[in-house]
C-alpha cells in the first residue's frame, strides 16, 4: 500500500467506525488509540513530543555525553559532560557489600546462592515439595545465613554488623522484615477480630499506635532510647534493633491488609468450617486464611515494596544500606568530586531499587492471575 492510499484511508473516528478499513492493522491500532479525534490527536502529539524530549535529554546524559573511563573524577569535571560511570564501576564492591572484608566476600555470595536455591523453586508453581522448601527458607536458611555473614562457628572469622552495608544490608533488612512481619501481621489481624475483649483491645491499641508514628521514630526509639532503659552491661546489636523495629512497624500495616481480606470472606465459609467440626486454628489455617490472603495479594505486595524502599531510613541510625553507602561515597571520597557524581550514584541506586520492586510487582501480578484462573476452573 502506497502513501497516498494510506492517507486517503486515514479518517478520524474510533474503532467502531467503518472508515480506515484499508489501513494496515498496525496503523489502524495506532489511529484508534492515539488519533481517534482531532482533540485526542493534538493531546497525543504534545505528549509524544514531551516524551521524546525527555528521552533524548536522558540519552544525552546517560550515553552520548557520559564519561565511561577514568581513575578518578577528573574527566567528570569537564563542562557539559553527563553521567560519571567510572564512579559506579570503581565503587561497585562498596555498593554491593559495604565495608565487608574483601577476603570474606565469598561468604556473602554463598549466602545469595543458598537463598536463590530455596527461593526460586519455592516461587515456581510447577516445582513440587513446597512444604520442604518453605521449612528450608524459614528455619534452615536463616541459620546458615547468620553463620556465613556473621561468622564464628566453623572457624569463620567474625565480621561485625558495623561492617555490613550496601545492597547486602538492604536485602538483609528487607528479607528479615518481610519474613518476620508477615506472620506477626496475621496474628495481629486475627487478634483484632477476636471475640476476647482483652486480646482485641491490645491488638487495636498496638496497630493504631504504630500506624500513627513514622518509621523514622520507631528506628530512633530502637537505636537511641532503648539502650537508656537497659542495664549498663547489656548491649543489643544496632542492626538487630533495626530489624526488630522494621518488623514490628510493618506488621501493623500488614495486619490491616489481612484484616480486609478476612472481612471479605463470606460468612458461609466460616459456617461451613464449623459444620465440619474444625477448631478455630484449623478453620483459619485451612479454610479462611488461604482465601483471605489470595484476595489481598496486591495489598500485601504493596506493603512489601514499601518496606523494601523504607530500608533506606536506617541511615539515620548509622547503618549504611545501598542508598546510604552511595551518599557516603559521594560525600567522603574527594577524588571523585564532580558535578555529576552525585546524580550518577543516586540514579544507580534508584535503578537497583526499581528492579527489585518491579520484579516483586510483576511476580505478584502473575501469581494473582494464576490463582484467579484456577478459581474460575
Amino acid at each position: 500500500m502506497n502513501v497516498s492510499r494510506i492517507l486517503s484511508a486515514w479518517r478520524w473516528g474510533g474503532p467502531q467506525e467503518s472508515g480506515g478499513r484499508d489501513l494496515p492493522p498496525a496503523l489502524r491500532t495506532i489511529r484508534d488509540a492515539l488519533f481517534a479525534s482531532p482533540g485526542q490527536a493534538i493531546l497525543s502529539l504534545v505528549l509524544l513530543w514531551l516524551l521524546a524530549k525527555v528521552a533524548f535529554a536522558f540519552a544525552d546524559w546517560a550515553l552520548f555525553g557520559a564519561v565511561f573511563h577514568g581513575q578518578d573524577g577528573t574527566a567528570c569535571r569537564a563542562p557539559g559532560v553527563g553521567a560519571c560511570w567510572p564512579f559506579i564501576t570503581h565503587k561497585m564492591g562498596v555498593f554491593l557489600y559495604g565495608r565487608y572484608p574483601e577476603g570474606e566476600i565469598w561468604r556473602v555470595n554463598l549466602t545469595y546462592v543458598l537463598a536463590l536455591a530455596g527461593l526460586v523453586p519455592l516461587m515456581t508453581p510447577r516445582v513440587p515439595r513446597k512444604l520442604a522448601l518453605s521449612l528450608y527458607m524459614l528455619l534452615v536458611f536463616p541459620v546458615l545465613a547468620f553463620i556465613l555473614l556473621r561468622g564464628g562457628p566453623l572457624g569463620l572469622p567474625v565480621v561485625g554488623t558495623d561492617l555490613w552495608g550496601g545492597l547486602m544490608l538492604t536485602l538483609v533488612i528487607a528479607s528479615v522484615g518481610i519474613a518476620a512481619s508477615f506472620p506477626l501481621g496475621i496474628l495481629l489481624a486475627l487478634a483484632r477480630r477476636s471475640e476476647l475483649p482483652i486480646v482485641r483491645w491490645v491488638a487495636v491499641g498496638y496497630i493504631e499506635l504504630v500506624r500513627g508514628v513514622p518509621l523514622v521514630t520507631v528506628l530512633f526509639m530502637a537505636s537511641v532510647m532503648l539502650p537508656l532503659f537497659l542495664p549498663p552491661d547489656v548491649t543489643i546489636d544496632k542492626l538487630l534493633r533495626a530489624l526488630v523495629g522494621v518488623a514490628l512497624f510493618s506488621a501493623a500495616y500488614l495486619a490491616e491488609v489481612i484484616r480486609g481480606g478476612l472481612q471479605a470472606i463470606p460468612r458461609g465459609q466460616y459456617e461451613a468450617a464449623d459444620a465440619l467440626g474444625l477448631g478455630y486454628w484449623r478453620k483459619m489455617g485451612l479454610v479462611v486464611l488461604p482465601q483471605a490472603i489470595r484476595l489481598v495479594i496486591p495489598g500485601l505486595v504493596n506493603s512489601f515494596i514499601s518496606l523494601f524502599k523504607d530500608t533506606s531510613l536506617v541511615l539515620i541510625i548509622g547503618l549504611f544500606d545501598l542508598l546510604g553507602i552511595v551518599e557516603q561515597s559521594v560525600q567522603a571520597d574527594a577524588k571523585w568530586v564532580s558535578p555529576q557524581t552525585a546524580a550518577t550514584g543516586y540514579f544507580f541506586a534508584g535503578i537497583i531499587f526499581w528492579i527489585f520492586c518491579f520484579a516483586m510487582s510483576r511476580y505478584s501480578a502473575a501469581l494473582e492471575s494464576k490463582l484467579q484462573n484456577r478459581a474460575r476452573s
